[in-house]
């Protein structure tokens, strides 16, 4: 399962509005809002896991193996085993990538040290999910290593104050452009990465990610606090 276009809307308090839509005859045509998909589901495009190989690659390949529990149609497992890295995936629904058919909430122990997904929003957030998510993984399964892609309002929710004090992310990465999970142009929001990471110690680092830069992983310094 992967962030659905309602997600997306929720998590900014915003109603879908008419929208304009580029047709097959390349022509643009005004649309009342964005189709939705059967089940909510939406793949994760190429670009945010080749932003997060490039900013987190070599601390990816410590590890044997990768763990993708929202894997969907596989996605972003292709584009992680691409790049070289073994992964193991699982989903509630079979798309036919292979993944185990189990819910996320059902292990107990974690089939891999490290968690690289686009998790379900309202799994995360804290009107419907209360974190649960999050908790699940550092707290019931205790994973070394967890990246999920998020929309970046994510931490703003005041209810997340004590997820983010027990459980402040390692890594913040804002993904400076809209990601178009559905294919139909306009999407709603910015998107990020949040990466927690036992090695780390000290504050969170935010850092910035482009879409088009080759050369990310060599655009950063020290970072930014907050």
């Amino acid at each position: 399962m992967t962030q659905s276009a309602r997600g997306l809307f929720r998590a900014t308090g915003k109603k879908s509005k008419p929208v304009l839509q580029l047709a097959i005859d390349g022509s643009i045509k005004r649309a009342d809002g964005l189709e939705r998909e059967r089940d909510e589901f939406y793949p994760t495009p190429p670009e945010p896991t080749r932003a997060l190989l490039s900013a987190e690659g070599e601390r990816l390949r410590e590890f044997p193996l990768l763990w993708e529990p929202a894997a969907g149609d596989g996605a972003m497992v292709r584009e992680l085993e691409r790049a070289g890295i073994s992964v193991t995936a699982s989903d509630l629904v079979d798309r036919g990538c292979g993944a185990q058919i189990r819910s996320f909430y059902d292990f107990a122990c974690a089939p891999a040290p490290a968690i690289v997904t686009n998790p379900p929003f309202a799994e995360c957030n804290w009107r419907d999910g209360r974190g649960r998510w999050i908790y699940h993984a550092l707290d019931v399964i205790g994973v070394e290593y967890m990246a999920l892609l998020m929309s970046w309002s994510w931490p703003g929710a005041g209810g997340l104050a004590p997820l983010w004090q027990k459980h402040r992310p390692a890594r913040v990465y804002l993904m400076r452009w809209k990601i178009d999970f559905t294919g139909q142009g306009a999407p709603p929001m910015l998107n990020g990465w949040f990466v927690w990471d036992r090695k780390h110690a000290g504050e969170t680092v935010l850092r910035m990610l482009d879409r088009t830069d080759p050369a990310q992983s060599e655009m950063f310094g020290e970072g930014d606090r907050v």
